[in-house]
């Protein structure tokens, strides 16, 4: 497989430069990380999460874990990770279980956490498990611009929300 469809457009609608990475095929973002030698806090991983509202993705670090109960209450919404079944609906381009961080491009709300605009790099998942997108943190701000953003992923720690 190669970069997923909707990530390419989306990425050439925004005029986004970016490298890809290819690595050795990898189950989790913790081996993906490792693989591809990339440190873990400059890989953006994707979580969907899904309510009666509809889907909110969640972008962090490889290396940080969404509070879901805080992140519920700081949004006022009741999420529930979505299910294999409907994150393979949304992302029909990917591969299961690698999802680009772009929800915009999936016409999915996105929250950022605010640790990832501290990398002077980013990776993300390009929708297959053997390659990475490499973009500058200006470049991934750039694709992030219409994402809420905050401090919801922890190793521990409070989390706080911005829209």
């Amino acid at each position: 497989m190669t970069i997923a469809h909707r990530v390419e457009d989306y990425m050439m609608q925004y005029g986004v430069q970016y490298d890809v990475v290819t690595h050795p095929r990898s189950g989790s973002s913790a081996e993906t990380a490792e693989l591809a030698q990339v440190p873990g806090d400059r890989l953006a991983k994707s979580v969907v999460l899904q309510d009666e509202d509809g889907y909110l993705m969640a972008v962090l670090p490889s290396t940080r874990h969404v509070r879901l109960g805080q992140l519920s209450q700081k949004m006022n919404r009741h999420f529930r990770l979505a299910t294999e079944e409907e994150i393979g609906a949304l992302f029909k381009d990917c591969e299961r279980g690698a999802i680009p961080p772009l929800g915009s491009a999936y016409g999915i709300d996105t929250i950022i956490d605010d640790s990832l605009a501290q990398q002077p790099e980013i990776y993300f998942e390009a929708g297959d498990h053997e390659r990475l997108i490499r973009v500058s943190r200006e470049q991934f701000m750039r694709l992030m611009e219409e994402a809420g953003h905050g401090r919801f992923g922890h190793h521990g720690g409070v989390i706080t929300y911005h829209a």
